[in-house]
């Protein structure tokens, strides 16, 4: 007993900390606020994905369709004339909750090689049209000329990042909060039976198809609030934000951090945007080659991505009971 409360305490003092050298990275480095901003509003994309994948087992390789829907919802909401930011975060989950709500009628009932197929449609039939809807979206040169307002009407979104980075690290850390309470109420406790074990929760009566239908509906609102937050701090929405690779790789990142874990996604979307950085400045040329052999290499060496490898750890460290 006094094992596993010294246990939940030190997790509680490492999740402080994580988010305590998150916030000090304001001061720490300065030069960094953009990239950094960019790291928290992909790792809540990824925690996002995990939702649907990890805790619910809902294989998708779509989600950036709810990703780019709530960049798009943002940025048009701010290019024609209402630039508060936190009202278009509120719209981008609206608008990405219920277009995740309609599409899991489609998804859910299928198998897994089904709900891969349907998620890889959608992500490239919304890819197409945001394409063919130039003249509203801006297709292949992207959404431009957003007007963004101070947050609070305060704080105006400067060149060097700084409101960005402390609007991004608010908005995520709330949103975290909001996914880590919801994720440990008996919806999540629920989800997690239905990922181990489907027919079991069957024949306890739970409703099955129900619970992975809202599930993967929050998973697509919190991925439009993603978006939503990228287009707002960079003011402009791209259209490979709704594209497949985009899909691509946030699967990569969060299998990397780990799935079904949740801290996996933020601390893959870490380890990929600054390896991927440096990468490319270090060698311009051959940077996915290199960027390729490390992903193969912490797959292999570290199962469970990183978040599993650190698990692995910590219990070969605990004395044996």
């Amino acid at each position: 007993m006094k094992t596993l409360a010294l246990s939940e305490r030190q997790l509680r003092l490492a999740e402080v900390a994580f988010w305590l050298l998150l916030a000090s990275s304001f001061f720490l480095a300065p030069d960094h606020l953009t990239l950094l901003s960019q790291i928290l509003i992909v790792g809540l994309f990824a925690v996002a994905l995990d939702m649907a994948l990890g805790y619910a087992g809902i294989l998708t390789v779509g989600h950036a369709a709810f990703f780019g829907a709530g960049a798009y919802t943002a940025g048009l909401l701010a290019k024609h004339g209402w630039g508060e930011p936190f009202s278009g975060l509120v719209l981008a989950l609206v608008v990405a909750g219920v277009l995740g709500y309609a599409l899991s009628f489609l998804i859910v009932r299928g198998a897994d090689l089904t709900r891969l197929m349907i998620t890889i449609g959608v992500c490239v039939l919304l890819a197409e049209v945001v394409n063919r809807a130039s003249g509203i979206t801006g297709g292949t040169d992207g959404l431009q000329g957003m007007q963004v307002w101070p947050v609070l009407g305060l704080f105006e979104f400067d060149l060097f990042g700084k409101t960005a980075f402390v609007y991004a690290f608010c908005v995520v850390l709330l949103v975290f909060l909001g996914v880590r309470l919801m994720l440990r109420s008996p919806f999540g406790l629920a989800l997690r039976g239905i990922h181990d074990n489907r027919k079991r929760m069957l024949a306890i009566g739970s409703p099955v198809e129900a619970r992975l239908r809202m599930a993967y509906a929050f998973s697509a609102a919190v991925a439009g609030v993603a978006g939503a937050l990228m287009a707002q701090t960079t003011q402009f929405v791209g259209i490979e934000s709704i594209g497949f690779n985009r899909s691509a790789e946030i699967l990569i990142i969060l299998v990397l951090g780990g799935t079904g874990r949740l801290y996996g996604g933020l601390i893959g979307a870490m380890v990929y945007m600054v390896v991927h950085d440096w990468f490319a400045d270090l060698n311009p040329e051959y940077w996915m080659f290199w960027l390729g052999i490390f992903l193969i290499a912490v797959v292999m060496l570290g199962r469970g991505g990183i978040m599993g490898a650190l698990s692995r750890r910590v219990r070969a460290k605990e004395p044996a009971q």
